[in-house]
């Protein structure tokens, strides 16, 4: 998987982005529907310094990226 993508609804660490599905009423009609990664901007460390970058929660909680307070 590549990571470090420039797109803003992917996550820079683990690229987890918007996926689709569908919205069902009680009388079992479907409407599509996008899903978003919850993303945060955030300052992190990288091998290259600090950079502002779009991060999902699941990353930051779970110490895959470094978060710079």
């Amino acid at each position: 998987m590549k990571k470090g993508g420039m797109n803003v609804a992917s996550c820079y660490a683990c690229g987890k982005k918007k996926t689709t599905g569908n919205n069902v009423s009680h009388a079992n009609n479907r409407t599509k529907r996008q899903i978003m990664p919850n993303l945060q901007r955030t300052r992190i460390q990288t091998e290259a310094g600090a950079k502002r970058a779009y991060v999902c929660t699941r990353c930051l909680r779970s110490g895959t990226v470094k978060k710079i307070v």
